[in-house]
């Protein structure tokens, strides 16, 4: 059978959206192929109540690659970022609060309540690792090298590489080197000595990663959540106007605008091997399509081990496949409100600062190891570290008039918990997450409407996370780059000719950056070329 499309893409998650809108920019025939009833897999707005639009998994951005942008003209296609300002609000048991934005005046008033020391110090800090952060930032738009076999191509990727390290004066390569194999915790001691500032920044170390803040690895996974930019504020996360899903639809109408094709309600059972080849995908339904191309935004182990038929690949390879460290940790609950919560701390449930930007609810480090170490028993943790947004303060659109969407994302949270699994622990966990709101913002209880709850099992089921995990693999050292998400298969292919990995599980790993797709689609291109 001669092919029918170009490239067929399996999942419309945002970065199988993005290699779609590249290739065909590019002029191909391609076609993308989504499970769900909507598009954007993780970066979805739903209507889960009646005129609430819920963006149901993630829920903030920064991350997005300004090139993405840019190239695909996203605000041509209603694409918009609504900033936060201020950022953050932690709240104390002691009645104390802390606001921190991009504002430096702002952040150094706060900051100077708990620290005149760290109110100094901030700056320096920022400034660190704005530029750590450019030194990282054009490896998310690098293809890795091969790793550990090499080229001779590969040899100007380690060059360019290693020219921009050392481009860094001697203490930001420390720094780098400590970021990248280093705890957070210990990265924070060494800059700040109020409690308050560090936890409230080592949150970014932890945030989806079965990792507390106190373990190697969780330095990076920092860095990461830090490196973004919303228009031009390092750092800063915005909404996106309409929910997560305007920006998925902004990146599906770039695609079609270019004759892309995307079917939802269509699930891919299996890709078609021929050979050492991957021809296309048979459908759940039994419809078979064929392609030039197969690229997956599924992520490795369920592409890999699941929709390669047996037998295909190396077993080596399978194997390798199999170790990844697909741990859960990230339980996601909506709620609809009736009105917004009052903080002791800082009372009024009228919009202001401690309602606009991300609301930490961990008072110390000791609460988030409590809750790490009831998490390595199999156990949902008791004291959850939680993390609160309220969208619609600054998009009203997405709620009822005088209704408002709270997002909480809750750790630590394990797969499968012992003694009765989610079945029995869900509500149980859901409650231990509102009394810890409640602990800050008595009363706040009374307001809540609905409740809408993804356990690391639901974000499985509902979303094809391997193991509930959002990043589509741990971010750790040893998963990162030219070993992501194995050693030797950096680079987008697969040992089948024609297939390609596009989604998280891939260089540069997880958020909403967009830099998996279109790294990905630049490789296809260019095989295609070489072939020619």
């Amino acid at each position: 059978m001669s092919p029918i499309y170009d490239a067929l893409i399996i999942g419309a998650g945002h970065n199988g959206l993005v290699a779609a809108a590249y290739l065909a920019r590019a002029g191909w025939k391609v076609c993308v192929l989504e499970r769900r009833p909507v598009i954007g897999g993780a970066c979805v707005t739903e209507e889960v109540w009646t005129g609430y639009k819920v963006s149901t998994a993630a829920y903030v951005c920064s991350l997005l690659l300004p090139a993405v942008v840019r190239e695909l003209e996203l605000p041509r296609y209603g694409f918009k970022l609504l900033l936060r300002n201020p950022s953050s609000f932690t709240p104390f048991p002691d009645g104390r609060y802390l606001l921190l934005g991009p504002d430096r005046q702002l952040n150094s008033d706060e900051i100077a309540k708990f620290s005149r020391r760290d109110a100094a110090a901030f700056a320096d800090y920022e400034q660190c690792l704005e530029r750590i952060s450019r030194f990282v930032e054009p490896m998310l738009n690098t293809v890795p090298p091969s790793f550990p076999a090499w080229q001779w191509r590969d040899v100007f990727t380690y060059f360019r590489l290693l020219r921009s390290f050392f481009s860094l004066d001697v203490r930001d390569r420390r720094t780098f080197i400590q970021l990248m194999t280093g705890s957070a915790r210990d990265f924070l001691d060494g800059w700040f000595e109020a409690e308050q500032l560090k936890i409230t920044l080592a949150t970014d170390g932890v945030i989806g990663a079965a990792l507390s803040p106190s373990q190697p690895g969780t330095g990076y996974v920092l860095l990461h959540h830090v490196m973004g930019q919303a228009d031009g504020h390092r750092g800063v996360w915005g909404y996106v106007k309409g929910g997560m899903g305007a920006l998925s639809q902004a990146i599906a109408d770039s695609a079609q605008a270019h004759g892309a094709e995307i079917r939802c309600r269509c699930e891919v059972a299996q890709i078609i091997v021929e050979g050492d080849c991957a021809v296309g995908v048979a459908l759940a339904d039994g419809e078979e399509l064929r392609a030039r191309v197969v690229l997956s935004n599924a992520d490795p182990q369920r592409t890999f081990l699941q929709l390669t038929p047996p037998g295909c690949l190396p077993d080596e390879f399978v194997e390798q496949v199999r170790r990844i460290r697909m741990d859960a940790a990230a339980f996601k609950l909506n709620l609809a409100l009736n009105g917004l919560p009052s903080f002791t701390c800082l009372p009024g449930d009228t919009a202001g600062p401690q309602h606009q930007g991300t609301i930490h609810l961990c008072p110390d480090f000791a609460t988030v190891e409590r809750a790490f170490a009831d998490y390595l028993t199999g156990r949902p943790s008791q004291t959850p570290m939680v993390e609160v947004c309220l969208p619609t303060v600054a998009d009203p659109t997405l709620a009822p008039e005088g209704k408002h969407i709270m997002s909480i994302f809750a750790q630590y949270a394990p797969l499968s918990p012992e003694e009765g699994g989610w079945e029995k622990q869900k509500d149980l966990f859901v409650q231990r997450i509102l009394d810890v709101v409640e602990t800050y913002a008595p009363g706040f209880r009374d307001r809540i409407e609905h409740i809408h709850a993804l356990s690391p099992a639901d974000l499985q089921s509902e979303f094809s996370l391997t193991g509930g995990n959002i990043f589509h693999g741990n971010m750790s050292l040893d998963q990162l780059f030219c070993l992501r998400p194995v050693p030797g298969w950096a680079q987008y292919r697969t040992p089948l000719r024609g297939l390609y990995l596009c989604g998280s599980g891939a260089h540069p790993g997880g958020g909403v950056t967009g830099a998996c797709g279109r790294n990905a689609a630049r490789v296809v291109l260019m095989d295609d070329r070489q072939n020619l």
